[in-house]
């Protein structure tokens, strides 16, 4: 396994990420920006999600690209966050085109964390749009992770949760699989003894401290380390390749990479969750079988979704009283 050369999802070709937070408000917004066309569809499971556009998605849907992807904090009011976005991608020309108009096309997918200790009082004002808008305008390849955009406020598995990518070269001729994840899990995320994430097996070099799970881990109940009621946690992700993949391709995608939450998260898909994972393609690079490599990309996208989920907690710094991965295992600073 050989992670692009960033280990972030902009190294699939032709997408960017921008985030946006406010200190205060302890809520953020990730985007995810194509430099053209991106085919996408979704995998939505759990008792609580939040979402917007998601009908479009489905392969029989007259809309066959999308102009941006959202993730954001503040539960359904996140969901203003995609027309910031939109103001912005409208002003640039960019959209689906019907007659004399242009609408954007803005799935968008929110986590719960209005009850993390920040600043929720805005009055009439929501502060989504003018995060999503910034989230925009500052997308790059490069970007930060934990405490960062979606992942700002999020609390998961006992720790300060976080935004995580990861990324990996699957063929010779540079076709390359990225996930983005935003990680507010009512489900742990490591073993209880040696603090080993789930996701260990998956772990390139020692993205995430490299720990290894030990005996005493062995046979642990279940936990569910997060008091939650329903609706207030939530983990959603992108997992992307510039393979070439139709909406229909991009769903099985996004099947087979949502088994990296159940790897990564436990448990995951609960009724207190609304997890999310969208499948997305540039387009680049054409299938030699369309089988057999959709079935490589998605086992890849699993793996990947796993350790960004990994990442995104480990790159976490402490917030209020939720206390870091690095700062309980005494990790002093962040990797890259």
């Amino acid at each position: 396994m050989q992670p692009g050369k960033l280990n972030l999802i902009t190294d699939v070709s032709g997408l960017l990420v921008g985030n946006a937070h406010g200190e205060d408000l302890r809520s953020g917004v990730t985007v995810l920006v194509p430099h053209g066309e991106l085919v996408a569809a979704v995998d939505s499971r759990g008792g609580g999600t939040g979402s917007r556009e998601f009908d479009l998605l489905r392969p029989e849907a007259t809309v066959q690209s999308v102009n941006a992807i959202v993730l954001s904090g503040g539960s359904a009011f996140g969901l203003d966050a995609a027309g910031g976005v939109m103001a912005s991608l409208r002003a640039k020309g960019i959209g689906y085109r019907a007659g004399t108009s242009i609408v954007p096309i803005v799935p968008t997918a929110i986590l719960f964390d209005l009850n993390n200790g920040g600043d929720k009082d805005w009055g009439d004002s929501s502060p989504y749009p003018a995060l999503g808008q910034t989230a925009f305008d500052s997308a790059s390849v490069n970007f930060d992770q934990g405490n960062a955009g979606a992942g700002f406020g999020a609390n998961a598995g006992g720790f300060k949760g976080g935004l995580g990518s990861a990324s990996v070269q699957v063929a010779d001729d540079g076709t390359t699989v990225g996930a983005l994840v935003a990680v507010n899990s009512v489900g742990a995320v490591t073993y209880p003894v040696s603090g080993a994430f789930y996701a260990w097996g998956s772990e390139a070099g020692n993205e995430f401290g490299g720990v290894l799970p030990v005996a005493e881990d062995r046979g642990n109940a279940v936990r569910m380390p997060k008091l939650a009621g329903p609706r207030e946690n939530t983990t959603i992700g992108i997992v992307a390749t510039d393979a070439a993949l139709t909406k229909s391709q991009c769903q099985q995608f996004a099947i087979m990479a949502h088994q990296g939450l159940t790897r990564a998260i436990r448990p995951a898909n609960t009724p207190f969750d609304g997890d999310v994972v969208f499948g997305v393609s540039t387009g680049i690079r054409p299938l030699a079988d369309p089988v057999l490599d959709l079935a490589t990309l998605g086992a890849h996208a699993a793996d990947c979704l796993a350790r960004a989920v990994a990442r995104g907690i480990f790159e976490a710094d402490s917030q209020g009283q939720s206390v870091s991965y690095r700062e309980k295992f005494g990790f002093s600073c962040q990797t890259n």
